[in-house]
């Protein structure tokens, strides 16, 4: 296992076992992919981009993660409360990984926003972890 793939298992047992986040997106309300006519609300796991960040001593990485809150209602009131409580769950939280150690996890921006295609709210959050 890639330390990106353990990190996403780590991030999305995390997710899935709050309540107070299962309380607002729903049973099944986390995922690594959104599918057309999907339920919303949702948290998708949407992307990481891993590079080396290795030194002389120690192996490492850094992963650039998207996630992505949906909402079907209307204004971003209830994609903000999801992106919120999102953020409360993982910066720099203390996720277990398998195989490797996570170093940091930091938020680093969120923006929220109207779908223009769909008539959808979306808040896409970015954080950056590192990994040994």
């Amino acid at each position: 296992m890639s330390a990106a793939s353990a990190l996403q298992r780590a991030i999305f047992e995390r997710l899935a076992g709050d309540a107070a986040l299962s309380a607002l997106v729903g049973p099944g309300g986390i995922s690594d992919r959104l599918a057309d006519r999907q339920r919303l609300p949702k948290v998708v796991i949407a992307a990481i981009d891993s590079g080396d960040l290795s030194t002389a001593t120690e192996a490492g990485e850094e992963h650039l993660l998207t996630l992505h809150a949906w909402s079907a209602a209307g204004g971003h009131g209830e994609v903000q409360r999801i992106a919120a409580r999102v953020r409360a769950l993982l910066h720099d939280t203390d996720l277990v990984l398998d195989g490797f150690h996570l170093v940091s996890l930091l938020h680093r921006r969120t923006r929220i926003a109207r779908d223009g295609a769909r008539p959808h709210h979306r808040a896409e959050m970015r954080f950056r972890a590192v990994t040994e």
